[in-house]
Order: C-alpha cells, then sequence, then structure tokens
C-alpha cells in the first residue's frame, strides 16, 4: 500500500493539472480518489499505469461536457449541435444582462412589480403585426399552452395529413392527448378540403388547428386547405384557428433561392387567431416559442397556471430582444449568422476555401449540397462548396476531428470526408483549418 503514490502528487502531475482548469478541481479530485481506490483495490501500483487510467477518464468526461464544435455538416440548423447560432449582439445583450440585476419583473416607472412576458411584445408585434404575443420555453411548449388553456375537455380538428411527428419521436396526437383535448381527424392523407373541417364540428370543438408538415412533404394529387379558408370558417363558427408554423421564418426565403416558407407575418396578415413558431429556427435566436396573434386569444395564455412552469429567463428575453431588433431595424440579413449562411454565394464560399487549399496540401474542393435542417425545410437543397479528404479512412479522420480538442462535425459522402463551408462560420475559419493541420500531421 505504500507504493500508491499520493492524492497531491497525482493531481500535480502535468499530464493532470490541464484538468482543473476544464472540469474543475473538484471533479479531478474525485476522479483520481476513485483511480488510487482501483489501484488500492486491485494492488496495482504502477504510477504511470494509474496516472494514464485517471488521463484518461478525466478525457471522457471533457468530452461529456458541453462545448463549442464547428458544424461541417451542411445542415445549417442541426437540432444535434445547437440550431441557430446567436448574432454577436444577441451574445452581448446576454453578458450585460447576465452579469448584474435587471427590470426582469419590475416596472421602473411605477417603482412596483411588473409583466416579464410585455418586455418582448412590443418588438414582436411590431414584426409580426400580431395585437399581442408571448414567449415560452420552446415551440411545443407554446402549443401545449394553447390546447391547455382553450381544448382540455373539448375537441380539436386537424386534417388528417398534419399529424406529424417531429425530432424526438414526439408525435401531434400525443401532444394534444397530454393537454386533455380529444383528436378529430378530417380528410385523408392526400387530399383535405374545407367541407371536412366543416363537417367535423360539434358543440365541443374549441379549435381549428393547422401544423407544419415538419420534415416531409406529399406530392402528386393533394389539395389542402389554405389559411383565409380556415379562418373564413372560424369567423363563420365562431372558432378559434391556430396554425403552428414551426419554423419561425420572418422573411421570404425566396430572395435566397429557396422554396418559399410561410412566414408569420403571412399567417398573421390571414387572420389566423393563434400562431405559434420557434425561436431558435429559421428566426435565428435562442430556444423558445412565441404565442403571436389577437389580443382576446392570448389574454387568457397569460392567465393560466401552467405559463409558470413554461416561462423564460432573462437570458433569453434579451438574446430574444437583440434578435428581433435586427429585423425591427433591418439589418437582419447583415447581422443574424442563419440569414447570412442562407445568403452566402458560391463565390464566397470558394474564395474561403482557398485557405483551406493553401493550408492542407491533401484538401480538395467541391461542390456539395447543404440544407436549411431543423425540421423546417429538411429537403430543400442549398447549393454550397465543401473542403473533401479523398485520401485515407474517411470514418477513422471523420472521428478524430470530432475528438480534436476544438472538435470538428463533417459528414462522410461517397467514400470521402466533407466539411462544408456554407456552415462553417467565417470566423471560425482559422481555428478549422489549426484543428485540422493538427489532426492531420504526423505524430
Amino acid at each position: 500500500m505504500k507504493s500508491i503514490p499520493a492524492m497531491h502528487r497525482v493531481l500535480a502531475d502535468d499530464r493532470v493539472a490541464p484538468y482543473d482548469v476544464l472540469l474543475g478541481r473538484n471533479a479531478v479530485k474525485r476522479a483520481a480518489e476513485e483511480a488510487l481506490g482501483r489501484a488500492r483495490a486491485s494492488g496495482a501500483a504502477d504510477y504511470d499505469a494509474i496516472v494514464d487510467e485517471l488521463t484518461d477518464r478525466l478525457e471522457t468526461m471533457r468530452q461529456e461536457t458541453l462545448r463549442v464544435v464547428i458544424n461541417g455538416t451542411g445542415i445549417i440548423l442541426n437540432t444535434n449541435l445547437g440550431r441557430a447560432p446567436l448574432a454577436t449582439d444577441a451574445l452581448h445583450a446576454v453578458e450585460a444582462i447576465a452579469t448584474g440585476y435587471t427590470n426582469l419583473e419590475y416596472d421602473l416607472s411605477r417603482g412596483e412589480r411588473g409583466s416579464r412576458y410585455a418586455r418582448l411584445a412590443g418588438v414582436l408585434n411590431a414584426v409580426t403585426g400580431a395585437q399581442d404575443s408571448l414567449v415560452v420555453n420552446n415551440c411545443a411548449a407554446a402549443v401545449l399552452l394553447v390546447l391547455d388553456t382553450f381544448a382540455k375537455g373539448r375537441e380539436v380538428i386537424v386534417a388528417r395529413n398534419q399529424l406529424v411527428e417531429i425530432g424526438g419521436g414526439f408525435r401531434i396526437p400525443d401532444v394534444l392527448a397530454r393537454s386533455g383535448a380529444t383528436l378529430i381527424e378530417v380528410g385523408t392523407t392526400n387530399r383535405t378540403y374545407v367541407e371536412d373541417f366543416e363537417r367535423a364540428l360539434s358543440p365541443r370543438t374549441a379549435l381549428l388547428l393547422r401544423t407544419h408538415p415538419s420534415n416531409y412533404r406529399i406530392e402528386g394529387f393533394t389539395r389542402d386547405v389554405s389559411a383565409r379558408e380556415l379562418v373564413e370558417l372560424g369567423r363563420r363558427t365562431g372558432v378559434p384557428v391556430v396554425e403552428d408554423l414551426g419554423s419561425g421564418a420572418l422573411v421570404d426565403l425566396a430572395e435566397f433561392g429557396i422554396a418559399p416558407e410561410p412566414t408569420v407575418q403571412e399567417a398573421v396578415a390571414a387572420g389566423i387567431g393563434l400562431v405559434t413558431f420557434s425561436g431558435d429556427k429559421l428566426l435565428g435566436g435562442p430556444q423558445a416559442g412565441v404565442v403571436a396573434g389577437k389580443a382576446h386569444l392570448i389574454a387568457p395564455l397569460k392567465n393560466n397556471p401552467l405559463l409558470r412552469a413554461l416561462r423564460v429567463g432573462k437570458m433569453t428575453l434579451a438574446a430574444l430582444d437583440s434578435t428581433l431588433q435586427c429585423y425591427r431595424s433591418g439589418t437582419f440579413r447583415e447581422r443574424l449568422p442563419v440569414v447570412r449562411m442562407l445568403a452566402a454565394t458560391i463565390a464566397e464560399l470558394r474564395h474561403r476555401g482557398g485557405a483551406y487549399l493553401a493550408a492542407l496540401p491533401n484538401a480538395r474542393l467541391t461542390e456539395s449540397d447543404a440544407y436549411v435542417g431543423g425540421g423546417s425545410l429538411a429537403a430543400e437543397r442549398i447549393a454550397s462548396i465543401a473542403v473533401a479528404f479523398e485520401s485515407g479512412n474517411p470514418d477513422r479522420l471523420a472521428a478524430r476531428l470530432r475528438e480534436a480538442t476544438l472538435p470538428i462535425v463533417g459528414r462522410v459522402e461517397r467514400g470521402r470526408l466533407l466539411l462544408d463551408l456554407r456552415t462553417i462560420l467565417p470566423a471560425d475559419d482559422g481555428a478549422a483549418i489549426a484543428t485540422l493541420v493538427g489532426v492531420m500531421s504526423p505524430a
């Protein structure tokens, strides 16, 4: 037992000490205690073996923490990689708000308690054209709050072709069931008419619901009920219409050469009573869910006790406000990373690729297909340029890049590792090249 090294010697070892900064002293010390305990139990007292085992464990712990990665997948709104990167302005807004006290729920003019939900209403209403709005922690929460408020114990009519399953296995019918609402399906898989909705109306009908098709499409012999048709039916019958847009597009994507996506403004202008959408998809902000629409329908949402469980904190509010101000001022094309990725030209991507070729002799530039992702326009391709590595084992190279100090996530396609430049932030080119050089240099 005397040959088991002392704790202070292990912690001071040059192979172990750097992890204090990465993981914290207490976490490193606990891992060291466990390693030394196993050495005592097994009678294995070799110092280097103990330190090697400990550093392997510490490296695994480092890999498990939430870390910055470089997205070379070509999927702009990559859910697994955190969806939309925040604008620099939004990050600065979060920093300013997070490092001190704020007027989160305090009315400075009256010197008394105020409402956190009123903070964003002005800019949201200005940008979307809605009468009023509300922010919760994600879009699924927004839908749940609407259903819980208006449809518990009542019926919600939905077209059969819109009963989608979104990421993580969440299904619209399940969300309805959890809210206490009864689902009434109408139409067929490929064709639905407004008369189908009208025939399904009953005294128990609470809402007419439209949902975004998310990541699938039905083509060919199809027919859908338009927002205006459903709004007119709702107006005649007194039943509110709700639309879950999901993606939160606030601009016409056609200007980027992408298939049009319904915008929030269009849904509001069509007369939809309540529109729900995400903050971290095409809107380009933090994870959040927004409900925008008619004031008399927003008011009951604010009085629902469930809202407290779904509310957002000051940092989310700060980031979302800063993002929305970009739309309000018309500067979103320059300031929002998601929009810049969508707008980047092939010429710009090729020019950036030159720096990779200069530093990496085995790299080549190739045409690529990027995607919006995020369940918004999953099948919509965007022409792009990727850095390609064709020699060696592409799967092994991809794994080594994921294991780097600054991980790079790419995709293997037709025997090549591709790093799509559309989703690598221009500011990260230098760090990406340095990582690639380090990984590919001989040991």
